[in-house]
């Protein structure tokens, strides 16, 4: 499959601890509800990419407690995203220097390990 051919790209997570989750990407990280329904949010990160949160309850597909995943997101600069994290109470990781940039991790309520990085 060409790349050229993708429309669009979504990631979704499904989650046991379904509502602290949506919570966390709706208010702490503030991103965009785009879809809601009784069991998935979905949140649009950029055009085209979107990032979904699935309740487990209603899905045949379980959680994976978080293990294996990244969610690795570019943002503007490393350093305000971390004084704002750590400004509402968000205990993140140190930044540190990897692959040329500046990053630092953070924990969703399900576990899944959130890079931000500049």
């Amino acid at each position: 499959m060409p790349p050229s051919s993708i429309k669009r790209i979504n990631t979704i997570l499904y989650c046991r601890n379904w509502n602290e989750t949506v919570r966390f990407y709706r208010d702490v990280l503030k991103l965009i509800v785009n879809v809601e329904t009784e069991w998935l949010v979905e949140f649009q990160l950029i055009e085209n990419t979107f990032l979904s949160i699935a309740n487990t309850a209603f899905t045949t597909i379980q959680s994976a407690k978080g293990s294996g995943i990244t969610l690795s997101i570019q943002v503007e600069n490393v350093d305000i995203a971390y004084r704002r994290l750590r400004g509402i109470g968000i205990n993140p990781g140190p930044i540190k220097s990897i692959w040329g940039a500046r990053a630092f991790y953070i924990f969703d309520p399900e576990g899944h390990r959130i890079e931000l990085w500049s």
